[in-house]
């Protein structure tokens, strides 16, 4: 099966930046892909604003990468998806931050689960609100958790899964930048990732899609392949980072192994 991973669009009107999301709908599409998957931050600053003042955001996401997408299309809510959770314009918080999401993909949650291509696919919602220093963490709370096992238990042993989450289960990336004392903050790693990857002990977890980091990384642990995907913005807008440009991933799976290629929009930076 041959598959397109994009993430963290971070879509907006400014910087001309509706242009790269048409360009990088236009490059996927010709991949001739079997399936899209995404894994979140489609729209900007959603967390901190209200509805309304994201509205147009959400707008230009659909009109220039989402709807002109040819392939099927299944979406990881991001941190920035979460509209309205801590409002900085004095607004009162959303009652529910994940309401926008839900309304603009038109699905009844967050979490959940198809099938494509003799693949299981599950799509899982890793931000949790705190309302703290932080704001958020990534964490898959125990409800979320319990419909896992239950998704699980009428998976069998042999099928190949494919999960999508926008905060990382398993990175390298604060020790490969920071050295090997460095621990992740939790706000950019899944903090209770080992209970959720226990899960799957039983499983054939074949791929783990993740965002969030804005950086093309594969890893392999215990069978199952991690790719953290890059970012379609890059460095929000502003070209590279950490050597990774705005870009896409496409994938061919095998039985035996993940075929991966980041690919490069070819989009210069009109942010300072």
């Amino acid at each position: 099966m041959r598959l397109l991973f994009f993430t963290d669009i971070h879509a907006r009107v400014e910087w001309d930046a509706p242009k790269a999301m048409a360009r990088a709908a236009k490059q996927m599409n010709e991949e001739r892909a079997d399936l899209a998957l995404c894994g979140g931050d489609c729209i900007t600053d959603g967390f901190q604003s209200s509805r309304a003042a994201v509205a147009h955001r959400w707008e230009v996401y659909r009109k220039h990468l989402r709807d002109d997408l040819s392939p099927r299309l299944l979406t990881a809510i991001g941190n920035h998806d979460l509209v309205g959770a801590v409002p900085e314009d004095g607004s009162e918080p959303e009652p529910d931050p994940r309401a926008a999401f839900r309304d603009e993909l038109d699905i009844p949650r967050t979490f959940f689960s198809s099938e494509a291509g003799g693949y299981h696919i599950i799509v899982l919602d890793s931000v949790e609100v705190r309302g703290d220093a932080l704001k958020y963490r990534g964490y898959i709370g125990e409800a979320q958790l319990a419909w896992l096992r239950d998704e699980l238990a009428r998976v069998g042993p042999d099928k190949p899964i494919i999960l999508i989450t926008h905060v990382p289960l398993l990175t390298s990336f604060f020790q490969a930048t920071e050295g090997h004392e460095k621990v992740a903050p939790p706000n950019r790693v899944v903090v209770n990732n080992r209970e959720v990857l226990d899960c799957f002990a039983k499983h054939r977890l074949h791929l783990v899609l993740q965002g969030h980091l804005h950086v093309n990384e594969m890893l392999r642990w215990r069978g199952t392949t991690f790719i953290t995907g890059g970012a379609v913005c890059g460095k929000w807008w502003r070209g590279s980072w950490h050597g990774t440009d705005a870009g896409f991933g496409v994938l061919t799976l095998r039985p035996d192994r993940v075929n991966w290629e980041y690919k490069e929009i070819g989009w210069l930076p009109r942010r300072a």
